[in-house]
């Protein structure tokens, strides 16, 4: 079943005394917004391979997801994955498997979705996202990918609004979330935007936070 509109209008709210920390990254990546490189998609094919090897049957979906799949948009030098398993609840049914393959298993949000965060290191770092199936996060990061593709205008004020915040941040000494939380008002207009287009919201409606 598909997530309902209702879902999918609703905006993550990162809250992180509701965050379970398992274990902390081997390495911090670098905050820096670096050129479009040719290469990410196949860095991307790499990791998929070896998440599909680990899984197999349970590794139901596996996307390419976040500013590395789309091309010609600067980046983190970092591949973001979205993977749906049967339920991302039953830790055992996957988290070893995954370990096992080189992705660290660093925190999980049973509140958003179950949401279980991993991080791999090589060829390049990844963000590995373990969702349940129909779970609007992965729709609403398909359909933020597809609008950018589509929509050269908003590509261009992402990418400004990506490079200001990286920027910004990194002058102020915060982290990859007080980046994250500098563009999220632009994620989300961009968003009204393609949920309007859709038909989803009428224009003067926003987006309803969770």
């Amino acid at each position: 079943m598909a997530p309902s509109v209702e879902e999918l209008l609703g905006d993550y709210k990162f809250d992180e005394s509701r965050l379970e920390r398992v274990a902390f990254r081997k390495a911090k990546p670098p905050l820096e917004i670096v050129p479009p490189n040719p290469a990410w998609p196949q860095h991307f094919e790499t990791f998929k391979s070896r998440i599909v090897s680990a899984l197999g049957d349970k590794a139901i979906e596996v996307h390419h997801t976040g500013s590395t799949s789309i091309p010609g948009l600067p980046a983190k030098n970092i591949i973001d994955i979205d993977l749906v398993v049967p339920d991302n609840t039953d830790e055992p049914a996957f988290v070893p498997a995954l370990e096992a393959a080189g992705f660290d298993f660093l925190t999980r949000e049973p509140h958003w979705h179950g949401h279980r965060f991993f991080c791999g290191y090589e060829p390049l770092v990844a963000n590995l996202h373990v969702w349940s199936p129909d779970c609007p996060e992965v729709e609403r990061h398909r359909i933020f990918r597809e609008w950018l593709l589509e929509h050269p205008e908003d590509k261009e004020l992402y990418v400004k609004v990506k490079e200001e915040s990286s920027r910004a941040t990194r002058e102020a000494g915060g982290l990859t979330m007080d980046y994250n939380l500098l563009k999220e008002n632009t994620i989300r207009e961009i968003l009204r935007r393609a949920f309007t287009a859709l038909g989803y919201l009428d224009g003067e409606k926003g987006s309803a936070e969770k």
